[in-house]
């Protein structure tokens, strides 16, 4: 049996016209609608001279309009190509002149590079209302047709064009909503860009199924992802490892009870870490977690249902199983099928109806990677039980004097050490020249108590000698690229660049470790521990070296709670936002003489200094900044009156500390706010 997308909505255009189809923020399409909007795209680039085997690039925007273009341009026998949107517009000239393109749809400034480029607004395309009438009855293609072009960075650099028929187009999503088991009533959210392969397929399996499709433009802000799974009452998310990782340390507490309203996640894109397997596993034991390996030249092909598997200690690290009507072997350095083990990996090929036809304009390139009906992929593995299982890129196993290291092995195991939040393995040359390559391993760490003794200690009893880390590089957070997978070219970099890697020291960790913390434990402070904190806070810089400060120290629960009820009442009368604490174990009021211009880069640079010496000792802290508009203000002012700070200081800072419940949001930080005028 062979379909194409469009005939099926068509039929849900007939069938189900009324049911929603799409929803992006507040904009929602049924059925019927969105089939209509396809039609006038349609319509509109009949008029404009496209017909088929036509090729038109468009930004694959996560919007409705983009749902329109992209299926209005197969409409009428033209080949989709996807533009990144966060493509360069000189990348997307290169691509439409690659492809020899007839029509960029787009709304980047182009003007630059512009020359030569049939440009069109996608954003009026998609707003006009054009009569139908004049297109062709929509008929399937032939099945050998080319559908679409999915362009995709390859080692080189270079752009790839992968060749997908509409037979292929059909199979990739029928593997979808067979290995994932999507039904009808589902509404799924997919935080992620659609010109990549992952989110494409999710997006055309959805449809295809008669489920709902939630789009958001970006997967960074969890609240958002929040806001769309209430909204839409969806059942399903879409998303990649790391982007799982942001969103847990987001949205703390209501990880669980948000995302445990899924009836399933699919992660792919990448594989989930050991680690984050168990975890994802033990907070949604209702909420089926699935793992899918796939390529822009295969789509997904290999699915992993981790839930049910998760007590397995073997199969708990699978890749997964190869779908119904796709073959697998394990491929020797000659490129001869070999029986695979875990001692005698090999590189795996493919063969399937959901394969690639190609690439764009690269003949030889297609030849190498398609043979004899089998597509060969970089990436080792070996099969046991059934289940496929993964090593890593060929490229990225480490050569140890003769024995082969595979990086993911070494990620998984350490990253369920406590204090590693993640964690990447490269090999780099042995200084001593004995044994080729060595394993080194990059860490973020979770607090500050990481140790690289007690971690060496925790892998040597857990793996063989030779896959041990020779050295252990801490860094804020581990480069990635656009989908978020690890960069292991940038870490090769990295490491090139060892003067970089020796300016992470204890100071710079705890810099950018810090996280605003407002839920900590029943664990008290030791003494000693908050007296050198408050000691930072003694030795930071003063104008003209006034001291005219003074940090009152609250220790007792019982006027910790009185201070945060006074706050708060006091917020409430005068509108002013209040973000709170609870359970603090000490609370540090800085204040300074209002007649001292400095006052308040004085206090602020004493907070900062207390904040990351606590950090160092694994203390969490938040700066509380209400106080600051309500000294003079009841019932806040008899209160700080009580506790003896004078009545001339403004509260700059009220500090709560304790060991934190759960590690602090992370942030997004703005880029571009560093501008050298002579670098």
């Amino acid at each position: 049996m062979y379909d194409t997308l469009i005939n099926k909505l068509k039929e849900h255009y007939t069938n189900i016209g009324d049911k929603l189809a799409l929803g992006f923020k507040s904009e929602k399409l049924t059925y019927s609608e969105l089939y209509n909007k396809i039609q006038s795209v349609a319509s509109k680039l009949y008029t404009m001279g496209i017909k088929k085997g036509d090729r038109v690039i468009f930004t694959a925007l996560s919007k409705p309009e983009m749902a329109a273009v992209y299926l209005g341009i197969q409409y009428i026998g033209g080949i989709a190509v996807f533009a990144d949107k966060n493509g360069t517009a000189q990348n997307i000239a290169a691509v439409y002149k690659q492809c020899d393109a007839s029509l960029l749809l787009t709304d980047k400034p182009m003007k630059e590079y512009a020359d030569g480029i049939n440009i069109f607004s996608m954003r009026e395309i998609y707003a006009s209302d054009m009569d139908t009438s004049n297109i062709p009855e929509y008929t399937i293609p032939d099945e050998n047709d080319a559908a679409e072009l999915i362009f995709t960075t390859g080692s080189t650099g270079k752009a790839k064009g992968v060749i997908l028929t509409y037979k292929a187009v059909y199979n990739i999503l029928s593997n979808t909503i067979k290995g994932i088991g999507i039904k009808d009533n589902d509404k799924i959210l997919i935080p992620l860009p659609l010109n990549h392969s992952f989110a494409l397929r999710v997006f055309r399996a959805a449809l295809y199924k008669s489920a709902m499709v939630v789009l958001q433009n970006g997967f960074t802000f969890a609240k958002e992802i929040e806001n769309n799974i209430t909204a839409y009452d969806c059942t399903a998310l879409a998303a990649v490892p790391a982007s799982i990782e942001t969103i847990k340390r987001q949205m703390q507490d209501k990880f669980v009870p948000i995302l445990g309203k899924m009836r399933y996640i699919e992660v792919g894109s990448g594989a989930l870490s050991i680690a984050q397997r168990k975890e994802l596993t033990a907070l949604l034991p209702n909420t089926t977690i699935y793992n899918t390996w796939g390529s822009s030249e295969t789509g997904g092909a290999v699915f992993m249902n981790v839930s049910e598997n998760a007590s397995d200690p073997e199969k708990i690290g699978a890749l997964g199983k190869p779908i119904d009507g796709v073959e697998i072997k394990v491929l020797d350095p000659d490129g001869k099928p070999i029986v695979s083990d875990k001692a005698h990996p090999g590189r795996m090929a493919l063969k399937g109806d959901m394969q690639m036809a190609g690439y764009w304009g690269e003949e030889e390139l297609t030849k190498q990677t398609l043979r004899n009906g089998w597509l060969l992929t970089g990436d080792m593995v070996y099969i046991q039980d059934g289940y496929v299982y993964m090593l890593g890129r060929a490229d990225d196993i480490i050569n140890v004097g003769g024995e082969k290291v595979s990086p993911i092995e070494v990620e998984n195991i350490a990253g369920q050490y406590d204090s590693v939040r993640e964690c990447a393995c490269i090999g780099v040359p042995d200084t001593e020249g004995i044994l080729g390559q060595v394993p080194v391993l990059f860490v973020t760490v979770k607090g500050s108590q990481f140790s690289e003794d007690e971690l060496h200690k925790f892998l040597s009893v857990k793996m063989e000698r030779y896959k041990l880390p020779q050295k252990y590089i801490v860094i804020n957070e581990l480069p990635r690229n656009r989908m978020q997978k690890i960069d292991r070219r940038k870490l090769h970099e990295m490491w090139d660049n060892q003067d970089s890697i020796g300016l992470m020291n204890p100071v710079m960790q705890a810099i950018f470790a810090r996280r605003s913390i407002r839920r900590f434990t029943d664990q008290p402070i030791p003494n000693t521990v908050l007296d050198m904190i408050l000691k930072a806070g003694y030795y930071a810089p003063s104008g003209h070296n006034m001291q005219s400060w003074r940090f009152t120290v609250v220790e007792s629960e019982k006027n910790i709670s009185r201070l945060r009820n006074a706050m708060e009442t006091t917020a409430k009368a005068n509108n002013v936002y209040f973000y709170g604490f609870e359970n603090p174990k000490v609370i540090v009021i800085i204040s300074n003489d209002s007649r001292n211009d400095n006052g308040c880069q004085d206090a602020s640079c004493a907070a900062e200094n207390m904040f990351l010496a606590a950090q160092s000792y694994g203390i969490g802290s938040v700066w509380l900044n209400s106080l600051m508009k309500l000294r003079n203000e009841e019932p806040a002012k008899s209160l700080l009156d009580e506790f003896g700070i004078p009545e001339g200081h403004i509260v700059w800072c009220c500090a709560a500390f304790g060991y934190p419940v759960a590690e602090g949001s992370v942030l997004a930080k703005k880029k571009d706010v560093i501008r050298f005028i002579d670098r």
